[in-house]
């Protein structure tokens, strides 16, 4: 087994990079302006082309967005930051299309693997007839089980660290106002020290992000991150990644709370 640590650093510029890549077009925010305004700036990535390899592929069959209080096609394309992420790519034949849901309230999101010949425009809109509610999105005909299952990678320790940070920000794609959860999570890799903190259990030796890779070839991934709602929570984010897969079994897990 071996095990390496990561730098906070490194995290987080690679979370603002994917946030940068999916971040929605102006028609596709309207509604939500009022409830977005807090999200934080994606940094700029020019610093980043010595790091990260290159892959992915664009979306076919973009269309515009349509009325607000019902499921739409969105235009953005969600396979966007694989372009730069060190050690992974999308796999052969297959697209990652989203649909964004709008109203008054804000505006959820949900992304889906499907074979690309069936992503095309028609195809993607032949689902949105089926349901009106939020809470119900639209799921393409041959879309895979989870979207997760349509990357691959190099088995690199870098690869499921970024895959487990990928996941959570493709699950939280187009959300805003109360639809949010994960962006309301801020990493850390040590204990902030102006708040008492309340654990359960003992309190983790180490913050510092790290990924073990088995000697049968899993991956187990570790970060935490510190929940910004009140009361603020500590909390321990761990991934398993079954042998030559990108798709994580995931905890999310309170392991503290400031008092």
């Amino acid at each position: 087994m071996s095990i390496q640590k990561f730098s906070f650093e490194a995290l987080q510029k690679v979370r603002k990079y994917i946030q940068s890549g999916l971040v929605l077009p102006n028609l596709e925010k309207q509604i939500q302006a009022a409830t977005s305004a807090d999200m934080p700036e994606p940094e700029s990535v020019d610093d980043l082309s010595g790091l990260f390899n290159f892959g992915g592929v664009a979306l076919a069959g973009q269309t515009a967005p349509n009325l607000a209080n019902r499921w739409i096609i969105s235009t953005v394309n969600p396979a966007a930051p694989l372009l730069k992420l060190p050690g992974l790519s999308l796999k052969p034949d297959l697209r990652l299309v989203a649909y964004l849901y709008r109203d008054e309230a804000g505006s959820a999101g949900i992304v889906w693997a499907v074979p690309e010949e069936m992503s095309g425009t028609a195809q993607l809109e032949a689902t949105l007839a089926d349901t009106q509610d939020w809470k119900k999105p639209p799921k393409p005909e041959g879309s895979l089980e989870h979207y997760m299952a349509a990357i691959a990678g190099d088995r690199s320790p870098v690869s499921y660290l970024v895959a487990s940070i990928l996941k959570r920000e493709l699950r939280e794609f187009g959300a805003s106002g109360n639809r949010r959860s994960w962006s309301f999570h801020h990493l850390i890799s040590t204990l902030p020290t102006d708040e008492r903190w309340n654990w359960q259990g003992s309190p983790p030796k180490d913050l510092s992000p790290k990924v073990r890779i088995l000697d049968d070839g899993q991956a187990a991934v570790e970060f935490f991150s510190i929940r910004k709602t009140l009361p603020h929570r500590l909390y321990r984010h761990m991934d398993h990644y079954p042998v030559g897969q990108y798709r994580p079994q995931s905890s999310d897990k309170p392991i503290a709370i400031a008092s």
